[in-house]
């Protein structure tokens, strides 16, 4: 399989916290990667320099072949990023959201309107397309979240805590979504999350990182057969590589975003 990002000792310091550190892994065409740990392990961190939103203190990483530091605007034509917190407009439709993201993906005029319609088709919103974004559920918010980041049918689609705030059933739904897109265009995708069996369900490989460092990585059954114990699970893996147990806790700023990224979803 060809080789579609990968990180070089990759490093980011915020003075003297190292949030990450010496970062180096790779991830294939085609592959679902997840990137698992406690909050302030440095997982998001990590996307934001492979999304050229945050500079590399050192190292250096490629995405599609691009350096992001060197071809930071090629980059970002190549990729597709969902943030934890809502980033569609409430006061708009799904269609307009959606052909808003087509004008700033430089799709050409012609294609617009039909990608947008195949667009919410693939998501199950065509019904909705014209309702505010207001008015959705949260599963709703995350599949138009998803798709208006796929417009330009980017080669890597990065997720980032895409399912905080959901109800199982609509975890579910994204989850279906995200494997089609997968299945059907051969999206490579990067995601975060703290919901073990989301990464379980969608992976084919982990890593799990502690303390702005890789703990382990390899698929969800290596990583639970490396315990040893019959009937493992990837919450006894987390345990057993960050040293931590597994909690949807942290910092005040972190609970709080959380919290409003929950509500915002309904």
């Amino acid at each position: 399989m060809m080789i579609v990002l990968e990180t070089t000792s990759l490093t980011r310091r915020f003075g003297a916290l190292t949030a990450v550190d010496g970062l180096t892994l790779s991830v294939e065409s085609g592959e679902v990667f997840g990137l698992l740990g406690p909050n302030g392990a440095g997982k998001t961190t990590v996307i934001k320099m492979l999304t050229t939103l945050l500079p590399p203190t050192s190292g250096n990483a490629r995405v599609a072949g691009f350096d992001i530091m060197h071809h930071a605007s090629e980059v970002r034509r190549v990729i597709g990023y969902v943030p934890q917190l809502v980033s569609a407009d409430g006061t708009l439709t799904g269609y307009e959201n959606l052909l808003i993201f087509a004008k700033l993906y430089d799709i050409p005029r012609s294609e617009r309107e039909a990608r947008v319609h195949d667009a919410l088709e693939f998501m199950g919103l065509t019904e909705f397309g014209d309702k505010l974004v207001r008015n959705y559920s949260g599963g709703m918010i995350r599949r138009l979240e998803i798709v208006q980041s796929m417009l330009h049918r980017p080669r890597i689609l990065f997720l980032d805590e895409s399912t905080v705030g959901l109800d199982p059933v609509a975890r579910m739904g994204v989850w279906e979504r995200i494997g089609q897109l997968r299945s059907n265009y051969g999206t490579t995708i990067f995601l975060t999350t703290h919901y073990m069996e989301e990464a379980d369900m969608l992976c084919n490989r982990v890593a799990f990182m502690h303390l702005g460092k890789v703990a382990a990585i390899g698929t969800p059954a290596q990583l639970k057969a490396s315990l040893h114990k019959k009937g493992s699970t990837l919450d006894d893996v987390f345990v057993r590589y960050t040293g931590s147990a597994l909690e949807s806790g942290g910092s005040y700023r972190e609970v709080s975003r959380t919290r409003r990224a929950a509500r915002r979803l309904g």
